[in-house]
């Protein structure tokens, strides 16, 4: 039984989740919902047990030092909760974590049971994949469902992906075995610049959510963090022929997919998220972050997606992960392309940086 002690009564309730790991190239979908988490001043009321769910050999505790005293850390999912001000206040449920090493049906059982616990009206997964996309477009954000009657109502994808999944698409299907309405949001990232942070992913995500559940996100440095991103990136393609090459055509065939797209609808979206930005009381936008790099393009034959079965609808353009090959693709999968097992990378897409894999303050702390 889960009881809720110290959370109030919440007002309209969406839940937003991310999870860092294979779902989550350059950490566009758990930075996101950090930055929900940090705008908003979220409190924590609830972080799963680490010792049901994560292999501490894939993801490790780390050791830390508070005021001379040892601490530990341990890899875990946390919910937090959020409420959103305004003329129709609201509130977000967030969960951000790492992609459980085990016992995944249990996982999303207990993240379902806070959900109905809490009156949550809708859940929506935020994932990030690594795609066939020019980092000089705006970042392809596709919204899918398992739910025919929400992706009519929501003008959103029914997704028709078969193939490997990660924790995204299970709790989808979760969701959707509970009754619980699910969406999934999913960025493309470029494949030849795949290294986090990617802040222009992020900010697409949070766009596209903002339209989704019509609420206004305070951006803060985040728009300023994906220019000056976008501008580190092409001063490296300037320097490298075959990368800048390569954009160029990425780009041509990216600005031809997209003259359809150019559309009434497509105009009056981003219209309605200008009206929305111009509120005199918002903050400034200022920033200095430019880290990137790129994965070497010149590392042998790209990768061929394997034959789909006859009469097999697409899976949005994701191949079955390959052992030692880099993943391309563009669409919204459930399951995102896996990056290169090369000497030095960490698993699955897990920052480097990070001591294997574990998140930023998330876990439980306790004294060595």
């Amino acid at each position: 039984m889960i009881e809720l002690e110290g959370v109030p009564e919440l007002i309209d309730p969406v839940m937003v989740a991310a999870f860092e790991g294979w779902n989550d190239a350059g950490d566009a979908a758990s930075g996101a919902v950090a930055h929900l988490d940090r705008e908003w001043k979220g409190e924590v009321f609830a972080a799963l047990d680490a010792e049901d769910y994560y292999d501490f050999q894939v993801n490790r505790p780390t050791v830390w030092l508070d005021n001379g005293v040892r601490k530990i850390t341990w890899p875990t999912t946390r919910l937090s909760v959020v409420r959103i001000g305004g003329a129709k206040p609201r509130d977000l449920v967030l969960v951000r974590g790492i992609e459980p090493s085990m016992r995944w049906r249990s996982f999303c059982n207990e993240i379902l049971g806070f959900a109905h616990e809490l009156g949550v009206e809708m859940v929506v997964i935020l994932g990030a994949l690594l795609g066939d996309t020019p980092h000089t477009r705006p970042v392809p954000v596709s919204g899918v469902t398992s739910d025919a009657d929400l992706a009519r109502t929501m003008d959103l994808e029914e997704t028709k992906y078969e193939g490997p999944t990660g924790i995204v698409g299970i709790l989808q299907e979760a969701c959707t075995h509970a009754g619980v309405p699910a969406v999934s949001l999913w960025a493309a990232v470029p494949h030849y610049v795949s290294q986090p942070p990617n802040p222009k992913a992020t900010l697409a995500l949070l766009n596209r959510l903002e339209d989704l559940i019509d609420i206004r996100i305070p951006l803060g440095e985040l728009p300023e963090d994906a220019r000056a991103w976008q501008l580190g990136v092409d001063q490296l393609a300037a320097e490298d022929s075959e990368v800048a090459e390569y954009v160029q055509t990425l780009e041509e065939a990216r600005d031809t997919a997209d003259l359809p797209e150019a559309s009434g609808d497509a105009i009056a979206r981003e219209f309605e998220r200008y009206l929305r930005r111009r509120d005199p009381a918002g903050s400034p936008e200022t920033a200095t972050d430019t880290g990137s790099y790129f994965r070497d393009l010149s590392g042998g034959p790209r990768p061929q997606a394997k034959p789909k079965p006859e009469g097999t609808a697409e899976p949005e353009g994701t191949a079955e992960p390959q052992d030692g090959q880099q993943q391309t693709g563009t669409g919204a999968p459930e399951g995102p392309v896996a990056p290169d097992d090369k000497a030095g990378d960490e698993p699955d897409g897990t920052p480097k940086g990070k001591p294997d894999g574990t998140s930023d303050g998330a876990g439980d702390t306790s004294e060595d």
